[in-house]
C-alpha cells in the first residue's frame, strides 16, 4: 500500500509507531532547545518517560547533545561520538529542522555504542595486563608517577598495603583521566606484596551500563533459580572477585542497590537475589566515578568505600612534559602494532608544529581523547597496508594537515586551545582595508587575531559571525603558510 493512500489522520499514528519501535533514539527540538518529540528509546536511555521529556529542555536529559551545536550553527553534526556523564557512549547524527524554508530547530538520531566501546577497552586492558605482568612495579608504567600523580600513587599504595589489611578506596576524576589504569596497577601491586594470591581475580564492571537496576543487582550479587521468571542459578561479580579486587567503574550509577552493597562491604557477606543464605566474600572494592560520590552515595556507604580517596587531575592540569611522554607512548604503541600485526617496520616523526597543536589542545575527555585524536592523526599520515612497499619499511612525517580538526569540533569543547575570549567585534582593528581584496582582508584578520592570542577555532568563530565561511583547520593552514613565509 502506498503511503499517499493513507489519510492524514492515519499517517501520524503510523509514524509514531515506527519511531517508537526503533532501537535508535530520536529527539526533535525547537529553535530554543525545547523537546517537541522523543521516542521510547530516547526516553529509556535518559531513564525517563516520553511524557516527562516533551516540553523540557534537552539539556535536562542530554547535557552534551549534538543538537545544541545544530542550534548554534544551523549546520548538521554527523557521526558525532558523545560520552555522557553516566558513562554511556552514543554516535549521533543531528540535522537542522527546516520547514517551508525556515529554521525551526533540529532532529537527532543516535545509537548506544557503549558495549562496542567497552569491548575495545577490554582488548586494551588485555594488553595492559600482559604489560603489567612483565614489570616489577606496575606503577612505573604510569606517566606522571613522580610528577602530577605522585600523591595519588602514594595513597593508592597505602590503601593496598596498610598493616591493618587492605582498604576499600575511591578513585575520582574526569572521564579519561586513567582511573581504570590506576585500579589495575593497584591490583598488581597487591599481588606483588602478597596481599592477594597470584591467581586472584580483577573483576571490572561499568555500573552505568545497566539501564535496568534489577539486571544490575543480578549481575553484581547473583541469583538463585526461580527467584524470578526465567531466573537461573548465577554467581555474581562479588563471588567471581572473591579473594581479589572488584572494580566498580562509574559507581555513581549504584543508586538502586546501595543498601545491598553497604551490607557486602560492612559484613563481608552477600546474598544472591532470591537466595536465603549469606555467602562469605573477601573482596577489595575500588569504586571510581566522574562525580563526587560523597554527594551521590548513602553517607554510610561512602564512608565505607572512601577509606582512601584518590583524586586524578584532568589532562589540562598536567605539565607539558607529561603530555609529551603520553604522546610518545601513543607513537610507540602505534609503531609496535604495525610491526606486531603486519610485520611493518614503521618510524613516525612529527613536525614541531603538528606536535605543538596536539600537546596544547584542550581535551574534554582527557587522555582517552588525546590518544584517539593522535591515532587518527597518524592514520592520515601513514599508508594503507595495501600500499606498504615490499621492504616492509615505512617512514611517515606527521604534519598539521594530517590533524583531524573535526574531532576537536565534535568533542563538545569550547575550542582547540585554552585561549582568551575572542573580541566582540573586529571593526576596531587598526589597518587600512581600502586597498585590499577579500582574501587579503581575511588573512589580515586571521593574523591579527592570532597575535592577540587566539587559536584557529576561536578565530573561525569570529569570522563566521562576520559572514566568512571558513573552517578553523583552514585558518590553521593560513597561519602555517604565513609562518613558513617568515622563515
Amino acid at each position: 500500500m502506498n503511503i499517499n493512500m493513507l489519510s492524514d489522520e492515519d499517517k501520524m499514528p503510523m509514524l509514531e509507531t515506527t519511531l517508537d519501535n526503533l532501537r535508535e533514539g530520536v529527539n526533535v527540538v525547537d529553535e530554543n532547545g525545547t523537546l517537541i518529540f522523543s521516542n521510547r528509546a530516547s526516553a529509556d536511555y535518559a531513564h525517563s518517560t516520553v511524557s516527562k521529556m516533551i516540553g523540557s529542555q534537552i539539556t535536562e536529559f542530554y547535557p552534551r547533545a549534538a543538537l545544541l551545536e545544530v542550534l548554534r550553527t544551523k549546520k548538521p553534526q554527523l557521526d558525532v561520538k558523545i560520552e555522557h556523564d553516566d558513562g554511556r557512549k552514543y554516535v549521533v547524527n543531528a540535522v537542522p529542522l527546516i520547514i517551508n524554508g525556515k529554521f525551526k530547530g533540529g532532529v537527532a538520531t543516535f545509537r548506544d555504542v557503549t558495549e562496542i566501546e567497552n569491548l575495545g577497552q577490554k582488548l586494551e586492558l588485555l594488553k595492559q595486563e600482559l604489560t603489567f605482568s612483565k614489570v616489577d612495579d606496575a606503577f612505573e608504567l604510569i606517566v606522571g608517577k613522580d610528577g602530577s600523580l605522585k600523591e595519588a600513587i602514594i595513597i593508592a599504595q597505602r590503601s593496598i598495603g596498610a598493616l591493618g589489611g587492605p582498604r576499600h578506596s575511591v578513585i575520582s576524576g574526569e572521564s579519561g583521566t586513567g582511573k581504570t589504569l590506576l585500579a589495575r596497577a593497584m591490583f598488581y601491586f597487591a599481588k606483588k606484596i602478597h596481599v592477594i594470591s597470584e591467581d586472584a581475580s580483577f573483576i571490572e564492571v561499568n555500573c552505568a551500563q545497566f539501564t535496568n537496576p534489577d539486571i544490575a543487582a543480578v549481575e553484581i550479587f547473583g541469583s538463585e533459580k526461580g527467584a524470578f521468571t526465567g531466573a537461573t542459578e548465577k554467581r555474581g561479580l562479588f563471588e567471581l572477585a572473591d579473594g581479589g579486587v572488584l572494580f566498580l567503574d562509574e559507581a555513581h550509577a549504584l543508586a538502586h542497590y546501595q543498601t545491598m552493597l553497604l551490607k557486602a562491604v560492612e559484613s563481608g557477606k552477600i546474598r544472591r537475589i532470591g537466595g536465603r543464605k549469606d555467602i562469605d566474600i573477601n573482596v577489595i572494592v575500588i569504586a571510581a566515578s566522574t562525580k563526587n560520590l560523597k554527594n551521590v552515595l548513602l553517607p554510610e556507604l561512602y564512608q565505607r568505600l572512601a577509606q582512601y580517596e584518590i583524586k586524578l587531575p584532568p589532562l589540562r592540569e598536567r605539565p607539558l612534559s607529561e603530555k609529551e611522554k603520553l604522546l610518545n607512548c601513543f607513537i610507540e604503541n602505534y609503531e609496535y602494532n604495525a610491526g606486531d600485526k603486519y610485520n611493518v617496520k614503521l618510524k613516525i616523526d612529527f613536525t614541531n608544529e603538528a606536535k605543538g597543536i596536539l600537546l596544547n589542545a584542550y581535551y574534554p575527555r582527557n587522555i582517552r581523547q588525546f590518544r584517539d585524536i593522535t591515532y587518527a592523526t597518524i592514520d592520515a599520515a601513514v599508508p594503507l597496508i595495501s600500499d606498504v612497499p615490499a621492504s616492509k619499511k615505512v617512514t611517515a612525517v606527521v604534519d598539521i594537515n594530517h590533524i583531524p580538526f573535526y574531532m576537536f569540533e565534535s568533542s563538545g569543547s569550547d575550542g582547540v586551545y585554552q585561549e582568551q575570549e575572542e573580541p566582540k567585534t573586529i571593526e576596531s582593528f587598526n589597518f587600512d582595508d581600502s586597498k585590499m581584496d577579500r582574501e587579503e582582508i581575511l588573512n589580515k584578520i586571521i593574523f591579527t587575531l592570532n597575535e592577540k592570542g587566539l587559536g584557529p577555532r576561536k578565530i573561525a568563530r569570529v569570522l563566521e559571525e562576520k559572514g566568512y565561511d571558513i573552517k578553523y583547520y583552514q585558518v590553521a593552514y593560513r597561519l602555517k603558510k604565513q609562518r613558513n613565509s617568515n622563515i
